[in-house]
């Protein structure tokens, strides 16, 4: 590890160290099958900052605030999240180390593909592959709508909040902000790589500082504070779901940190675009998972003890229309200062980390279509796979934009729907995670090769608890959430997931069989 640091402080100040590391990362990827198309620019820092800024604390924990209050309360938050991180860090060690291996952006559905061997590399590459794609594409749609409906609230509250008739956009307004969002997302994500990384950099800055200023400020302003005996051991049972059962409440909790630490697979996109890969792209999963574990467990604890009435702040005839952690901003300045400004204001902070987090997103969603359609596993793949004179895949990123988008129409007929396939997000990329890591521990055991960062000896022992725990969240947010079940309160995450294995099967069978036969090179003999 010394020698690695050494060398990129050399490579810092040498130009011709950092030439030879990029024609070593050239060389590689060479022998991987591909030619270098992208621009290789981002360094260490870089790709750890687009991948913490995806993982995005404020982003996941702020938005799904509520979860962890109707299920559990602060007893859920405060323990659960160290035990889905350490779990989660296991699932990115095992990522890390196939990541040194095959440094390329196609990431999973490569690795996947090259554990599998010739027989079963195509299929294992196309299952693997649709669900990591399709969870992204998920995943940036889930977190622009967040947005949408976080600035609803924010209008919302500027005029006067739910009781003063303040302003309450309707479902077709907060379609069109997520519109414009994600327009403003594929204008950033098509300027050059060296424009991204400076934005993606400030995001990492700005929800590492923006974590610290919550965390501190809310509850130093709260005139109520919550004692550490309630936000250690209250356990909130009245969920009004007619669940009981105080382990099936503590488990559905789960879901806010599990949804909030997904993501990290962006660095495993990016190692086309990052010098020494092999190593850089490794280090930014475990880093972002490691740092946003640390930092994301002070925002919980900091934001829980200006918590003191759990019922009020989930009830949707409060001020913020039920959206709890706006409301938890909004009273504490407005219990100090007799005006919640600066609660508003605070939500901004977190709008921004949003924001980032969304752009950071289409980043990554588009270097994967970008190196799936490379592989012609997509429909019209030679148009997806172009790239412009700034050598970015400009066109994978205006088709994630606009599928996002899409997706997001559901919720104009269905909120069940929408979070249905948002559900794919958490679950569905956590599958594509899983599948490639199973491949090492079996069929590729022996034969795997590993690059300059592995476990060693540890590699399959970890790999078994990544995958057992990929297991169990599966089966566990696919419970139902509330009783008794009917068409509105039915988890459709089991239906939303097995429609897309459903899909992917079929496709295979009847079509791709034929024709897909896994990573191909594009290397002219």
């Amino acid at each position: 590890m010394t020698q690695t640091k050494d060398i990129m402080e050399e490579e810092h100040h040498h130009p011709l160290l950092q030439e030879d590391a990029i024609s070593s990362d050239d060389s590689r990827l060479k022998q991987l099958g591909y030619k270098q198309e992208l621009s290789r620019n981002l360094s260490a820092i870089a790709n750890f900052s687009v991948t913490f800024s995806i993982v995005s604390v404020l982003t996941g924990l702020s938005t799904t605030f509520g979860i962890g209050l109707t299920y559990g309360g602060t007893i859920t938050m405060v323990y659960g999240w160290p035990v889905v991180g350490m779990l989660t860090l296991v699932v990115g060690l095992s990522m890390a180390e196939i990541c040194s291996a095959y440094p390329t952006s196609g990431g999973l559905y490569f690795w996947s593909a090259k554990l599998c061997g010739n027989r079963w590399g195509p299929l294992a590459s196309w299952l693997t592959g649709w669900f990591n794609i399709v969870g992204q594409w998920a995943v940036t749609t889930s977190v622009d709508f967040s947005l949408a409906t976080l600035i609803q609230v924010i209008i919302l509250l500027s005029t006067g909040g739910k009781n003063n008739d303040g302003y309450e956009a309707s479902k077709y307004v907060v379609i069109c902000f997520h519109g414009g969002i994600l327009l403003l997302h594929a204008i950033i994500n098509s300027l050059p790589i060296s424009y991204l990384s400076f934005f993606g950099q400030l995001a990492a800055a700005w929800n590492f500082v923006g974590v610290f200023v919550l965390m501190i400020l809310v509850p130093l302003v709260a005139t109520e504070r919550a004692s550490a005996k309630f936000v250690f051991t209250h356990f909130n049972t009245d969920n009004g779901d007619g669940i009981n059962n105080k382990l099936y409440i503590f488990v559905l909790g789960l879901l806010m940190s599990q949804y909030t630490l997904t993501g990290y697979d962006a660095s495993a996109h990016m190692t086309e675009e990052t010098k020494s890969a092999d190593i850089n792209g490794p280090k930014g999963i475990i880093s972002s998972i490691g740092v946003s574990i640390i930092v994301g467990w002070g925002y919980i604890l900091g934001i829980t003890f200006a918590v003191t009435n759990i019922p009020y702040l989930l009830d949707e005839n409060n001020d913020a229309g039920g959206y709890a952690i706006a409301e938890v901003f909004y009273l504490a300045f407005k219990s100090r200062y007799g005006t919640g400004v600066g609660g508003i204001i605070c939500l901004g902070v977190v709008a921004v980390a949003i924001f980032f987090c969304g752009m950071s997103s289409v980043t990554s969603n588009s270097r994967m279509a970008y190196a799936f359609s490379r592989d012609g596993a997509m429909p019209f793949s030679p148009f997806w796979h172009k790239v412009n004179k700034h050598e970015v895949p400009i066109n994978a990123v205006w088709l994630s934009a606009l599928i996002s988008f899409c997706m997001a129409l559901t919720s104009l007929g269905s909120l069940v729907a929408f979070n249905a396939m948002v559900s794919i997000a958490t679950i569905g990329l956590y599958i594509a995670y899983a599948l490639p890591i199973f491949f090492r521990v079996t069929l590729a055991r022996k034969s795997f090769v590993p690059g300059p960062f592995n476990l060693g000896r540890y590699g399959i022992l970890v790999g078994w608890i990544a995958v057992l725990w990929v297991a169990t969240i599966s089966v566990l947010f696919s419970l139902p959430v509330a009783y008794p079940i009917s068409n509105e309160t039915l988890n459709y995450t089991p239906v939303a997931v097995g429609g897309l294995l459903i899909i992917t099967v079929f496709a295979w069978i009847f079509s791709a069989r034929h024709w897909f036969k896994g990573p191909i090179t594009n290397i002219d003999a």
